[in-house]
Protein backbone atom coordinates (compact mmCIF):
# COMPACT_ATOMS: atom_id res chain seq x y z
CA UNK A 1 0.00 0.00 0.00
CA UNK A 2 1.37 3.43 -0.92
CA UNK A 3 2.23 5.84 1.87
CA UNK A 4 -0.07 8.81 2.20
CA UNK A 5 1.62 12.13 1.54
CA UNK A 6 1.11 15.52 3.06
CA UNK A 7 3.01 18.79 2.78
CA UNK A 8 4.32 21.76 4.71
CA UNK A 9 3.86 25.28 3.36
CA UNK A 10 6.89 27.55 3.87
CA UNK A 11 5.76 30.81 2.24
CA UNK A 12 6.06 32.82 5.45
CA UNK A 13 9.63 31.60 6.06
CA UNK A 14 10.71 32.26 2.45
CA UNK A 15 9.21 35.75 2.63
CA UNK A 16 11.09 36.45 5.88
CA UNK A 17 14.34 35.23 4.30
CA UNK A 18 13.78 37.80 1.53
CA UNK A 19 13.05 40.64 3.99
CA UNK A 20 9.27 40.63 3.46
CA UNK A 21 7.72 40.64 6.92
CA UNK A 22 4.23 41.93 6.10
CA UNK A 23 1.68 39.91 4.19
CA UNK A 24 0.66 43.02 2.26
CA UNK A 25 4.18 43.20 0.78
CA UNK A 26 3.00 40.57 -1.72
CA UNK A 27 0.05 42.56 -3.09
CA UNK A 28 1.94 44.94 -5.46
CA UNK A 29 4.25 42.26 -6.96
CA UNK A 30 1.26 39.96 -7.51
CA UNK A 31 -0.66 42.81 -9.15
CA UNK A 32 2.31 43.44 -11.49
CA UNK A 33 1.89 39.84 -12.65
CA UNK A 34 -1.86 40.22 -13.24
CA UNK A 35 -3.02 38.56 -10.02
CA UNK A 36 -5.46 40.54 -7.89
CA UNK A 37 -6.03 39.24 -4.37
CA UNK A 38 -7.61 40.99 -1.41
CA UNK A 39 -5.58 41.61 1.73
CA UNK A 40 -7.43 38.82 3.53
CA UNK A 41 -6.76 36.37 0.69
CA UNK A 42 -3.05 37.20 0.75
CA UNK A 43 -3.03 36.88 4.55
CA UNK A 44 -4.60 33.40 4.35
CA UNK A 45 -2.17 32.43 1.60
CA UNK A 46 0.82 33.37 3.76
CA UNK A 47 -0.39 32.31 7.19
CA UNK A 48 -2.41 29.17 6.47
CA UNK A 49 -1.58 26.08 4.48
CA UNK A 50 -3.51 26.32 1.20
CA UNK A 51 -5.63 23.33 0.21
CA UNK A 52 -6.18 24.57 -3.35
CA UNK A 53 -3.68 26.84 -5.05
CA UNK A 54 -3.78 28.23 -8.56
CA UNK A 55 -0.68 27.35 -10.58
CA UNK A 56 -0.56 30.97 -11.78
CA UNK A 57 -0.30 32.14 -8.17
CA UNK A 58 2.33 29.50 -7.39
CA UNK A 59 4.43 30.51 -10.40
CA UNK A 60 4.07 34.20 -9.49
CA UNK A 61 5.24 33.48 -5.92
CA UNK A 62 8.25 31.56 -7.25
CA UNK A 63 9.09 34.50 -9.55
CA UNK A 64 8.54 37.18 -6.88
CA UNK A 65 10.57 35.39 -4.21
CA UNK A 66 13.18 34.05 -6.65
CA UNK A 67 12.89 30.57 -5.18
CA UNK A 68 12.02 27.05 -6.28
CA UNK A 69 8.87 25.06 -5.66
CA UNK A 70 10.85 22.92 -3.21
CA UNK A 71 11.50 26.03 -1.11
CA UNK A 72 7.76 26.68 -0.76
CA UNK A 73 6.35 23.16 -0.55
CA UNK A 74 7.94 20.38 1.49
CA UNK A 75 6.42 16.91 0.95
CA UNK A 76 6.12 14.83 4.11
CA UNK A 77 4.57 11.52 5.08
CA UNK A 78 1.08 11.98 6.52
CA UNK A 79 0.53 11.09 10.14
CA UNK A 80 -1.65 8.00 10.30
CA UNK A 81 -4.33 7.66 12.91
CA UNK A 82 -4.04 4.62 15.13
CA UNK A 83 -7.25 2.63 15.12
CA UNK A 84 -8.35 0.76 18.20
CA UNK A 85 -9.43 -2.80 17.52
CA UNK A 86 -13.18 -3.32 17.73
CA UNK A 87 -14.41 -5.58 20.49
CA UNK A 88 -17.26 -7.92 19.79
CA UNK A 89 -20.16 -7.43 22.19
CA UNK A 90 -21.32 -10.53 24.02
CA UNK A 91 -25.00 -11.44 23.73
CA UNK A 92 -26.98 -9.78 26.52
CA UNK A 93 -23.94 -7.90 27.81
CA UNK A 94 -24.11 -4.25 28.73
CA UNK A 95 -22.47 -1.78 26.36
CA UNK A 96 -18.79 -1.15 27.15
CA UNK A 97 -18.03 1.66 29.58
CA UNK A 98 -16.59 4.86 28.16
CA UNK A 99 -12.93 5.24 29.09
CA UNK A 100 -12.40 7.31 32.21
CA UNK A 101 -16.02 7.34 33.41
CA UNK A 102 -16.08 4.04 35.26
CA UNK A 103 -19.49 3.48 36.85
CA UNK A 104 -20.58 7.12 36.59
CA UNK A 105 -23.60 7.40 34.36
CA UNK A 106 -26.11 10.23 34.06
CA UNK A 107 -29.65 9.56 35.21
CA UNK A 108 -32.33 9.62 32.56
CA UNK A 109 -34.46 12.77 32.74
CA UNK A 110 -38.15 12.33 33.46
CA UNK A 111 -40.38 15.02 32.00
CA UNK A 112 -43.72 15.44 33.71
CA UNK A 113 -46.66 17.62 32.83
CA UNK A 114 -46.99 21.03 34.42
CA UNK A 115 -49.40 21.16 37.34
CA UNK A 116 -51.40 24.41 36.90
CA UNK A 117 -53.50 24.13 40.07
Amino acid sequence: MAAKLDYRWHLRKVMADRGMFSTTDLIPPLAERGITLSTSQVYRLVVERPERLSLKILMALIDILDCTMDDLIEPIAAATAVKKPKKAAAAGAAPPAVDGLGDLRPKRARIRGVDLS
